[in-house]
């Protein structure tokens, strides 16, 4: 009996491998109470280290867990971030049916010098604390067993270096070869799927570069004002009877420097990474799609060229059902994973546009309340 899914994924009671198995683990949906969870990772603890070759920040990632795939309760481990884009590159080959959650971009960011400063740490402990989030809250990535190693070797790269055998062998299964095959179109949802991508990264994007202009000119703004201010309390000690006013006006002046430094940190700390995560994870949905393209096209030709031929068959094939079951399970886990996306994208905007609005108001809360 074949006891593989046709994306490749062994089948068995403790590791679903595609949303039409997940009947057996309802008590892992995202709606659920956190007390049905089974599996918390969380990172933390950002340390620097300073080679012969090489400067580079690693991180605590802790487990903590019941689940039977497990040996032990609780796991403590260090990686670094090419440990992390190594769980992705695994989640995409092993799972290529589902949407992988994206990494923070490697490289600094534009305007950012210092990648190993405080601030640009913190973002990237943030940023990579909910990449292993997302996956631990996903009913099927959350049981590959490249993250259970992730979770639990102590020696990840010597684990890199002898490879798994077993692992890399279902990594090559679902690996699909289209060749030369062109889809003629795609369905009425996946294609409105993709114009929604299209559009929605679009406007993210606009978004993006709009609020790092306005926080480059409110830095500038801050400049200024710095320089602002004690010019007030210099002639304050020259002017004695406008002494107490004229301190009235540079300690304002101060206070809206501080309000204005703490709104700009907001933005670049808190409204700027989600803004670029979705734009990631946009792209990440566009290449899940492309490939159900791609499977659905190899389809079609197969169909195609069971039809021109002439020699009647009892059955069709059993290369074009499997073709088929392949794109069955595709669309399957991409409506399923896009809805999930959709669901996450929803909370995750209204905390921050509702956050950003209460920034704002506690902005000028300051600023006038200074006056």
């Amino acid at each position: 009996q074949d006891l593989s899914l046709p994306n490749g994924t062994p089948v068995d009671t403790s590791s679903p491998a595609s949303s039409s198995s997940l009947l057996n683990r309802l008590q892992l949906d995202d709606d659920l109470d956190g007390e049905t969870r089974d599996l918390f990772v969380t990172v933390d603890d950002p340390k620097k280290h300073v080679c012969t070759m090489e400067t580079y920040i690693t991180y605590r990632v802790t487990t903590k867990t019941t689940r039977a795939e497990f040996d032990l309760p609780e796991y403590s481990v260090r990686r670094r971030y090419q440990d992390f884009d190594w769980l992705r590159i695994k989640l995409e080959e092993s799972q290529p049916t589902h949407l992988i959650p994206p990494l923070p971009e490697k490289f600094v960011v534009k305007g950012v010098v210092d990648r190993f400063s405080e601030e640009f740490v913190e973002t990237r402990r943030k940023a990579l604390d909910k990449f292993l989030k997302r996956i631990t809250d996903h009913p099927v990535l959350s049981f590959n067993e490249h993250f259970n190693v992730f979770l639990t070797a102590k020696d990840l790269n010597a684990y890199k270096k002898q490879g798994m055998a077993l692992l890399s062998k279902m990594g090559e299964s679902v690996k699909y070869v289209t060749g030369g095959y062109k889809l003629k179109s795609r369905p009425l949802e996946f294609a409105a799927i993709g114009e929604y991508l299209d559009t929605f990264s679009l406007k993210l994007g606009t978004i993006d570069r709009i609020a790092q202009r306005i926080i480059k000119e409110q830095l500038e703004y801050l400049v200024e004002l710095r320089e602002y201010g004690p010019v007030y309390s210099t002639w304050g000690g020259l002017e004695v009877e406008l002494a107490e006013p004229l301190e009235g006006v540079s300690a304002c002046i101060g206070n809206c420097c501080t309000a204005l430094e703490e709104l700009s940190e907001d933005m670049s700390e808190d409204f700027l990474p989600v803004l670029r995560e979705y734009i990631l994870y946009s792209e990440s949905m566009k290449n899940v799609l492309k490939k159900r393209d791609q499977v659905q096209a190899e389809y079609e030709a197969k169909l195609e060229a069971v039809a021109l031929k002439k020699e009647e068959r009892p059955k069709v094939p059993t290369d074009v059902e499997k073709c088929q079951d392949r794109v069955e399970c595709f669309n399957a886990d991409l409506k399923a994973d896009m809805e999930r996306w959709q669901n996450n994208k929803r909370q995750d905007f209204r905390q921050l546009l509702m956050g950003m609005a209460d920034k704002n108001i506690q902005y000028y809360e300051k600023v006038c309340g200074t006056a």
